[in-house]
């Protein structure tokens, strides 16, 4: 195992999405076609899929976390973009840190403040 490479989430309107995520991370898509859609997360990708069958409510099962320095202020500002809160910022032991929000089309993004752990040289 190499680690975490991609999280992607469904979406019903892929250019709508890709503006969205691109406001919500600060980074413009290396990847832009039709039928996929990636952005470089600090070494990690984002991915966009369009979804198959649009509607439905989602059922929350895998949630990926992604690091932030300042968690109350990202959760506040991915709500003020149209987010809407999942679980407000919670610590969870010591100085570890997690919220989430579900996008416009109901994909959970997680966040997390982790100063514990760091990334492999």
């Amino acid at each position: 195992m190499l680690g975490l490479r991609t999280t992607i989430y469904k979406v019903s309107d892929i250019e709508a999405a890709k503006a969205w995520y691109t406001h919500a991370f600060s980074t413009k898509p290396y990847f832009d076609e039709p039928f996929y859609i990636g952005f470089n997360i600090g070494g990690y990708e984002l991915g966009l899929q369009p979804e198959e069958v649009a509607g439905g409510e989602k059922i929350d099962s895998v949630l990926s976390y992604w690091g932030v320095e300042k968690i109350e202020e990202e959760y506040q500002r991915l709500l003020a973009q149209g987010a809407t809160p999942h679980e407000a910022p919670t610590n969870v032991g010591g100085e570890l840190m997690v919220a989430s929000v579900k996008d416009p089309w109901g994909n959970v993004l997680g966040l997390i403040y982790n100063p514990y752990f760091k990334l492999p040289d």
